[in-house]
């Protein structure tokens, strides 16, 4: 709740508001120009890494031929050395060179001056849990909405959210906070997938999962289906790609939202 508090001084009102109130943060996150592309996968059935970004990717790193990499998250337990090796040979196809961020000595300085940043996918809770020992949460987020380019895939992509409750991942470390980068106004579930009414499992659908969330949780959430992404420019959310997205709204029925449609409604 935000306090109003006004005082007369010789008969003048004057209009005070408690300030202490406002997450600035937020604010700041959402008013700032960011350029991102939050993609649901980095790879599509029967493709290559990254090749159906490679396009979107020439213009969205175009001021830059250096891409500094976060393989933090490590799918499959993969090391950081071949991660970044991975992420280097879809690269180099756009003439782009890869630096991972565990090759510096000091990764808040390599965040200060990449320019550009991609944040890989794998298994959310070791990235998240990862970025809170390296105490680089807020260094992200302070140069993405000053305009670095960000690309995120997976779990790169459920950290933009508010939060990383919303993540498929097993829980096998335990970050200090499941609070992430708050860089668009809702939650992200990567990988979104529909309930298939031919299937014998009768295990929890996604969106069973997501509206146990929202039994605790109010904020929206974007259901993000493979090969979808959001272009993220400055305060517009865009859909990008060939399918629809699925929103969650607290306390409203699911629905879809045709792709090019703009989520700052969402703000």
């Amino acid at each position: 709740m935000l306090n109003i508090y006004i005082i007369s001084l010789k008969e003048i009102p004057i209009l005070f508001i408690d300030l202490r109130l406002i997450n600035t943060k937020y604010i700041k996150a959402y008013s700032l120009m960011k350029n991102m592309i939050i993609a649901s996968t980095s790879t599509l059935y029967g493709g290559e890494f990254l090749d159906y970004l490679l396009d979107d990717l020439k213009l969205h790193f175009k001021h830059t031929d250096t891409i500094l990499f976060i393989p933090y998250a490590r799918p499959g337990g993969i090391s950081h050395d071949l991660y970044t090796k991975k992420v280097a040979t879809a690269f180099a196809k756009i003439n782009k060179q890869v630096i991972g961020i565990h090759e510096s000595k000091t990764p808040k300085d390599a965040i200060k001056n990449a320019k550009g940043i991609y944040v890989g996918g794998g298994n959310t809770f070791v990235l998240v849990n990862e970025l809170y020992k390296e105490n680089l949460i807020s260094s992200i987020k302070d140069v993405v909405v000053n305009g670095t380019p960000y690309l995120g895939t997976s779990a790169g992509s459920n950290i933009c959210g508010l939060t990383m409750r919303t993540t498929n991942d097993m829980p096998i470390v335990y970050p200090p906070s499941f609070n992430t980068l708050a860089l668009v106004p809702f939650n992200i579930n990567p990988h979104y997938l529909d309930p298939n009414t031919h299937s014998k499992h009768m295990g929890e659908t996604r969106e069973i999962r997501i509206k146990e969330f929202h039994k605790f949780n109010t904020q929206p959430v974007i259901g993000l289906r493979e090969g979808s992404y959001l272009k993220v420019n400055g305060t517009k959310i865009t859909l990008k790609g060939n399918l629809q997205a699925r929103v969650f709204e607290y306390n409203k029925t699911p629905y879809e939202v045709e792709n090019n449609s703009d989520f700052s409604f969402l703000n």
